[in-house]
């Protein structure tokens, strides 16, 4: 059996649908009108904040971020998708893979924390109106979003390295068009333990911690509004969080799907893994702008 490491020249097989090649150039108008909508929808959301006046509030602020955080997933996987589903080029090298799969977590991850920040945003709003805008000022605003960038990049840094010190057997063929952690140390001959407690560590204090403080972000919230006499002030006040706790959804749900697929789905037909994996990467990016241009009455 021929073993190869992560510092020789070596090639991943990118997947599509397997048994449905033939149906490439259909599936491939599918994706590129998600990839449209995708795109389109962000920058549309990026464009809109930028040169209106009224909406350099931080709500919107955050907003944007996300809306860039979901432009950097599309363009991370953009360019294997196409060329797999339009000329059937399945190769990926090595080095191309690792640096796909960091800048795939990366963002991930930022969406993570702007959605955390977003939580802190809504409960400011609500139980503090009056300090809002003392609270998130413009210099705060931008301190968090490099900070978020700064987590994210330095909680996965190290992964591309401690996948090249694994070794390689003939088994080459990834589960996705594109490369994720579990996918990549999965392929992987000699013992990744070390690999994957490193992506379990990532995911609880990095999605985890997320998820429980914007839990309780909202229990603060609903605390407050319940404090509010009025029914209709209640629903009022309630509705502008609605956005969020969709994006929040949209983001969350195909995320741990994907996770628990694969750690603990070792028998689950391929074509589930090649679903959650689509759906992981392309509902958030494709519906987060829709949910915020119908919801929010300022960007439409």
């Amino acid at each position: 059996m021929v073993f190869f490491n992560g510092s020789s020249y070596r090639r991943f097989l990118l997947s599509g649908f397997p048994g449905l090649e033939d149906s490439y150039p259909v599936i491939s108008i599918l994706f590129c009108v998600l990839y449209l909508i995708a795109l389109m929808g962000n920058i549309t959301i990026l464009v809109v904040i930028k040169v209106e006046q009224s909406l350099h509030t931080p709500m919107y602020l955050f907003l944007s971020m996300l809306a860039a955080s979901d432009l950097g997933l599309c363009v991370a996987t953009l360019p294997t998708l196409l060329k797999l589903f339009w000329f059937n080029v399945r190769e990926i090298d090595f080095d191309a893979c690792l640096i796909q799969m960091f800048f795939i977590h990366v963002f991930s991850l930022m969406e993570s924390g702007i959605l955390l920040t977003m939580a802190f945003d809504r409960y400011v709003a609500i139980s503090n109106p009056l300090r809002y805008t003392t609270i998130l000022t413009d210099t705060t605003i931008a301190k968090i979003g490099v900070g978020l960038l700064l987590r994210a990049v330095g909680v996965i840094f190290p992964g591309p390295f401690l996948i090249k010190r694994l070794m390689f057997c003939k088994a080459n063929m990834l589960s996705h068009s594109y490369c994720l952690h579990p996918d990549i140390i999965k392929l992987s001959c000699s013992d990744h333990q070390i690999n994957s407690i490193y992506g379990l560590i990532i995911i609880l204090i990095t999605f985890g911690v997320d998820s429980v403080l914007i839990l309780l972000s909202y229990l603060k919230i609903l605390i407050t509004v319940l404090g509010i006499a009025s029914r209709e002030e209640q629903f009022k006040v309630l509705n502008t969080c609605v956005s969020h706790i969709c994006a929040v959804l949209l983001v969350y749900v195909p995320m741990l799907g994907v996770s628990i697929i694969h750690r603990f789905g070792k028998h689950v037909p391929p074509v589930v893994h090649i679903i959650m994996g689509y759906i992981y990467l392309l509902v958030p990016p494709v519906l987060n702008p829709v949910v915020y241009c119908v919801k929010t009455q300022a960007i439409r």
